[in-house]
């Protein structure tokens, strides 16, 4: 992700005050809720409304990118180890749903995995 976007994102959140909030825990959860409501959007057949699809995999991206900045901080301890590895294995899914995507969007159809 362009360090442009991860700080239009930061400055999001702080014209709000919403960092009050980000603590690591917080935004797993928050990961997790946007997470699943993206796989909602290919609950019960495998073609979805594209742009649906996007606003989703945004939501995931403004709760995945403060936590990304507290773990390159070293702001977390031991205790949030866990959470670093489940950071990594959502940047491989959302790596995935960007390349997919890309795919559907050059092909005009989604591509049986």
């Amino acid at each position: 992700m362009r360090q442009e976007t991860i700080e239009r994102i930061r400055r999001f959140t702080a014209d709000r005050d919403w960092e009050q909030f980000h603590t690591p825990a917080n935004l797993a959860k928050s990961i997790s809720i946007e997470a699943n409501e993206l796989l909602e959007c290919y609950q019960w057949n495998d073609e979805a409304d594209l742009e649906h699809v996007r606003e989703e995999l945004a939501d995931v991206i403004v709760y995945w990118a403060p936590l990304k900045t507290l773990i390159a901080a070293g702001r977390l301890n031991s205790s949030h180890l866990r959470l670093a590895k489940i950071l990594t294995a959502l940047q491989a899914a959302c790596a995935f749903c960007k390349s997919n995507l890309a795919i559907i969007h050059l092909v005009g159809q989604r591509d049986s995995f």
